[in-house]
């Protein structure tokens, strides 16, 4: 639960209404579908998606990762984003400090765990198991039968509003879900949690804390026997039913419910259209519907699921920009090293996000909206690569369906699309 969910789709239902509600189940939907074919390869092969793209597409294809990680997410809108709100919170002003010390924080935490992917996960669940009961209480309390009723018809597509900005619409179609390269690192969790073939292959640990599993860049496969291949089914069922229920479902029901508490709140206020001050005044209209406290309460929920959001996103970074650079030259990056190349990518993405910071570069919005465009171009560009690895690397029947193909190639035109739209009408409108 991000910037997506708590930022830039409510800011476009607080300014445009309901009637886009449509597009952010379907922006959700090409994800499921795209990860799930990230997490089909490393299922079959025990290794990373980075490891097959760079056999498949050359020599240069992990810099261009590590290149499409880094700049798109050292904007750290998310961040300044979680910092607005927490001051709001406590009754301060905002200031880039705020931000500077949370980052610093963010940096701290990862440094105490000892399996870097365990302690992720275990920060995320805490944030889901509180903040989507307390946003789904609030919700319901607050909105009314022609929130209801907007937001059902907003589930049938049509046509966009004349006015939305496009580029903040593919933003927050890049991230209703993950967005960007993070969807590649799915693959990273298919090794980590050991499914599949990925059991073989090792888990990233603290290398403050001395514990060490050995790592496995190149991974190993099965024979296509029909008792291996009943085996991998099963496997997939049980992927694909744990990502649809935790990504997908759970991704799209807190979405619509945020819209839906935006619209219920504030939409159409003159003073949407600025920055993301919508979340302080829908705070504001919390404490005048119910009591003071549940404003407050309401602000800190987001502080924390922003800060949660960029926690993830920092450690996925990391992860997925380490892995490249092992894989740009084994010789000179050792694998055994993976770790310390985590950390190393961590704090350079904590200091690139404080220089910014400290720069002036504050407004979260302006900061969410860079990163998420220039990630939704990313998302096009390896849709297709992972599609065609997929199509002629693994064995025929391990490959994905006639529908699965179509569901993601329409994901590649769609996000392609958008993207030399938005590219075009920078430069020539």
């Amino acid at each position: 639960m991000g910037s997506g969910e708590l930022i830039l789709w409510p800011y476009l239902v607080a300014n445009f209404g309901l009637g886009i509600a449509w597009a952010a189940i379907l922006g959700i939907s090409f994800q499921f579908v795209i990860n799930m074919e990230i997490e089909r390869y490393s299922l079959v092969t025990g290794e990373s998606i980075f490891v097959g793209l760079a056999r498949k597409f050359g020599r240069f294809t992990p810099l261009w990762f590590i290149l499409s990680t880094f700049v798109p997410w050292m904007w750290p809108g998310i961040l300044a984003a979680s910092a607005t709100a927490f001051a709001a919170a406590v009754g301060i002003a905002y200031s880039k400090y705020v931000g500077v010390v949370m980052l610093l924080l963010l940096g701290g935490i990862y440094s105490l765990g000892s399996v870097v992917y365990k302690t992720q996960e275990k920060f995320q669940k805490g944030i889901i198991l509180i903040g989507v009961p307390f946003v789904f209480l609030l919700t319901a309390f607050l909105a009314k039968g022609a929130d209801w009723s907007a937001l059902i018809g907003g589930l049938v597509p049509k046509a966009l509003p004349a006015t939305i900005p496009l580029a903040t619409f593919l933003a927050a179609l890049a991230y209703a879900g993950a967005g960007g390269n993070l969807n590649l690192a799915q693959s990273l969790y298919v090794k980590e949690k050991g499914y599949g073939m990925g059991k073989f292959s090792g888990r990233i640990t603290n290398i403050f804390k001395g514990r060490k599993e050995n790592i496995e860049l190149t991974g190993t496969t099965f024979e296509t026997t029909p008792k291996n291949i009943k085996r991998f089914k099963i496997w997939w069922r049980r992927i694909n039913t744990e990502h649809a229920i935790i990504f997908w479902a759970t991704g799209a029901f807190t979405m619509v419910l945020l819209m839906l508490l935006a619209h219920a709140t504030i939409f159409g206020n003159p003073g949407n259209q600025t920055s993301i001050s919508f979340v302080i005044r829908e705070a504001g209209v919390i404490v005048e519907k119910t009591f003071p406290f549940l404003g407050t309460f309401f602000l800190l929920m987001v502080t924390l699921m922003l800060f949660g959001t960029q926690f993830s996103v920092y450690g996925s970074n990391a992860r997925i920009m380490s892995e490249n650079l092992v894989i740009t030259s084994q010789e000179k990056f050792r694998i055994g090293n993976l770790p310390k190349y985590f950390y190393a990518f961590l704090w350079l993405q904590i200091l690139a996000g404080i220089i910014i910071l400290t720069l002036g570069f504050t407004e979260p919005l302006a900061l969410v909206v860079t990163g998420a465009v220039l990630n939704a171009i990313s998302m096009f560009i390896y849709t297709g690569m992972v599609l065609l690895l997929n199509l002629t690397r693994l064995e025929k029947p391990l490959r994905p369906s006639p529908l699965r193909v179509i569901a993601a190639s329409a994901a590649f035109a769609f996000y392609g699309a958008f993207s030399i739209y938005v590219i075009y009408e920078k430069i020539f409108l």
